[in-house]
């Protein structure tokens, strides 16, 4: 930054220099930096751009550690990639939020975000003000949503069949493009199931446990309704357990149930030799008093999120009672709120409203694990998936596309209104504000064009990831969404023939809630990046040596909390 100016001794006037920053800053502003973001964002896109729709295809990601996943899903593949550019960033920022808001669409979204800057390019490269460009963006993104809802059809109002079909045809859609997409209808149909066994008040998702077993086929997967989780770790005895109750009472706690005196560093000094017996008959007493108590109040299933010990296995196994220990948290959760049960932290007073029920518990061989199965649980309000494959990389993805199935039903149950897949929408949104652009004069016209032609990106790249002419596909459609009176306006891709379908009576559906956040959030994005024109980038701190100084127990220090530093860490 400059000063006032100053003469020098032999009268030439100069301008001094004032330093702001230290030396070292890396600083990069105007055009440049702009066009330079662009094109990291745009080199994001292309990463996950093939991934869309039903015949996209799946990424390999390796991580440091070697850790190998094999996923379509955006945020999942923005999550694993280790972007490092400041602006790109900002791509895995709204892949995620549309993962948190809506659970689908999250590749959409960052497609969408992409093209509209690669419209934007061009114009900055000319000249044109940033904000000029974000002023119209927003008013289209406005316009578009707006278009969007008039559009939707609600499913509101319908009988409990009719909607559970139609729910059905959303878990569809959204499965075509993920790694079960073979199976769509099975899974479909179960997703419908899990998501209507919650409360349709709340709908908690963490309320669906989703359980992977690896061995046989993908339709060996099942639905329990009501709790399943894997055979916790057993002591002896726990074979001669009884493995099947019907409407048993159910004991939940919170504490341990095993001898504690080889735990406890405790120091006892005795006069009388004969006294040792009795503190060690006081521990055996404690013990068997609880014991006792978990056995009289009646229940004939007993869990813990604590140890439950070889001596209290052996007891209730005497006694036909069925106890599990180290249940996690999670699990120990979901049967109390299936079963009714109470978590208890003492067995003193335990009254049989704090136990709980269920019709049916049995323990099941599934592949090469056991299962502790709670099924027909009262007003229940939890679910469990065990879900099969032959590789443990299919299952977890297969988890990931059900998990946005699920949320994808959640979305359709608590905001029921649809739009027609396929890219129909987004065709229709781009027809539509061509139309309105024409009514626009100056430069606000090219802008809110730019915008409609980056909504084609969808329909564009279903047909180049189904192997299609895009540009032949791309004119039929605009030719069926060019109809008067808004006939053509459910005309998708047809990624089956290369050509175009009505999405609507084809079933090709999706909540109108995806497409509003990702055209939403996509814009946001691209604004934001537009109205970046300077990028900073402070030096790292060095030591009296010019090394780099790290925090103690950083990358350098051997020790982790401040250890010897060797390395990169900081020089002693």
């Amino acid at each position: 930054m400059a000063g006032p100016l100053m003469r020098m001794p032999n009268g030439q006037m100069i301008q001094p220099q004032i330093v702001l920053l230290r030396e070292g800053t890396d600083t990069s502003q105007g055009k440049g930096q702009l066009i330079s973001n662009i094109n990291a964002c745009m080199a994001v896109v292309d990463s996950v751009r093939t991934t869309l729709g039903p015949r996209g295809l799946d990424k390999l990601v390796q991580d440091d550690r070697g850790v190998t996943t094999i996923s379509n899903d955006g945020a999942t593949i923005m999550k694993l990639l280790d972007i490092v550019h400041p602006a790109a960033k900002s791509l895995v920022d709204i892949a995620r939020s549309q993962d948190s808001e809506v659970g689908d669409g999250t590749t959409t979204v960052v497609i969408l975000a992409g093209e509209f800057l690669r419209e934007c390019k061009p114009f900055v490269e000319d000249g044109v003000h940033p904000q000029n460009i974000i002023k119209y963006f927003r008013e289209a993104a406005q316009m578009a949503i707006a278009r969007v809802k008039e559009l939707s059809v609600s499913i509101e109002g319908k009988d409990a069949e009719e909607k559970r079909e139609l729910l059905k045809k959303c878990a569809m859609t959204t499965l075509s493009s993920k790694l079960v997409g073979g199976e769509k209808e099975f899974f479909g149909q179960m997703c419908v199931d899990a998501v209507m066994h919650l409360d349709q008040d709340l709908l908690d998702p963490r309320m669906i446990g989703i359980k992977k077993v690896m061995g046989g086929s993908m339709r060996e997967s099942f639905l329990v309704d009501g709790v399943a989780f894997k055979k916790t770790f057993a002591y002896a005895g726990f074979e001669q357990q009884p493995k099947y109750f019907e409407n048993p009472k159910v004991l939940a706690l919170n504490l341990e149930l095993e001898l504690k005196s080889e735990k406890d560093n405790a120091e006892v000094r005795l006069s009388d030799p004969g006294k040792y017996q009795e503190i060690v008959d006081a521990e055996w007493n404690i013990i068997y008093d609880k014991l006792e108590k978990c056995v009289a109040s009646g229940a004939k299933i007993i869990l813990s999120r604590l140890a439950i010990g070889d001596l209290a296995t052996q007891y209730f196994a005497d006694r036909g009672v069925f106890c599990a220990g180290r249940v996690t948290e999670e699990d120990l959760l979901r049967v109390t709120k299936a079963t009714g049960a109470r978590v208890q932290t003492t067995v003193n007073d335990v009254t049989p409203e704090q136990l709980g029920t269920c019709e049916v518990f049995e323990e099941r061989q599934v592949g090469n694990e056991r299962f502790n199965l709670f099924r027909g649980c009262p007003g229940s309000k939890t679910c469990t998936m065990v879900l099969r494959g032959g590789a443990e990389q299919f299952i977890e993805e297969a988890a990931r596309s059900l998990n946005d199935a699920i949320e994808i039903v959640r979305r359709a149950v608590k905001n029921a209104a649809i739009v027609p897949g396929g890219g129909a929408i987004d065709m229709e949104l781009s027809r539509h504000l061509r139309d309105h652009a024409r009514g626009i004069a100056g430069k606000g016209q090219l802008f809110i064009n730019a915008f409609a032609r980056a909504l084609e990106v969808i329909p564009r790249q279903l047909c180049d990831n189904s192997g299609f002419d895009a540009t032949d596909v791309l004119n039929k459609l605009r030719q069926k969404h060019a109809l008067a009176g808004g006939e053509g306006a459910n005309f998708g891709v047809d990624v089956n023939t290369g050509g175009v379908i009505d999405a609507y009576e084809a079933f090709i559906w999706e909540p109108a809630l995806v497409k509003i956040n990702a055209i939403g959030a996509a814009c946001e994005a691209t604004c934001l990046i537009l109205s970046i024109d300077e990028t900073v980038r402070n030096p790292r701190s060095e030591g009296a040596d010019g090394q780099p100084i790290h925090a103690p127990g950083g990358r350098g220090g051997r020790g982790g909390r401040g250890g010897r530093g060797r390395g990169r860490g900081m020089r002693r």
